[in-house]
Order: C-alpha cells, then sequence, then structure tokens
C-alpha cells in the first residue's frame, strides 16, 4: 500500500487496517520461526506499512491531516 493511499481512510478504518496488519505480522513471525516462511519480503513490506498507518494516525492525532470519516 502506498502513502498516498491512506489519506483516503478514514479514522477506523486506519485503526482496523492496523490491527490486522499486525495480526499478521504476528503470523508471519511464527512461520518464520517455524522456517516455513514463503516470501521474506513481506515482513519488510509488512513493517513498513505499519509504520505508515502509526504515522498517519499521529499526524491526525495532532492536527496535522484531518480525519475523513469524521466529514459532515
Amino acid at each position: 500500500m502506498k502513502k498516498s493511499e491512506l489519506k483516503d481512510y478514514s479514522l477506523e478504518a486506519l485503526k482496523n487496517k492496523l490491527a490486522d496488519n499486525e495480526t499478521e505480522m504476528a503470523n508471519l513471525r511464527f512461520q518464520k520461526a517455524l522456517q516455513q516462511l514463503e516470501k521474506p519480503t513481506r515482513v519488510r513490506e509488512l513493517r513498513r506499512e505499519i509504520a505508515q498507518i502509526n504515522t498517519v494516525l499521529r499526524e491526525i492525532e495532532l492536527g496535522i491531516r484531518e480525519d475523513k470519516g469524521q466529514e459532515a
């Protein structure tokens, strides 16, 4: 996912996406520990996506970026 795509998500959607990504990251870590990981690059992609989502959430919290879900 590109960072430019994240600007279209609402706050609630971002939080759901973050939770899903963290769950997937935990599963990938288990697979890595068991040496069953098919796509090692997915760990890097997922880690970066989590960081980008956290950045957008922090920007919304600080008022730098507007929440798309609260438009009236």
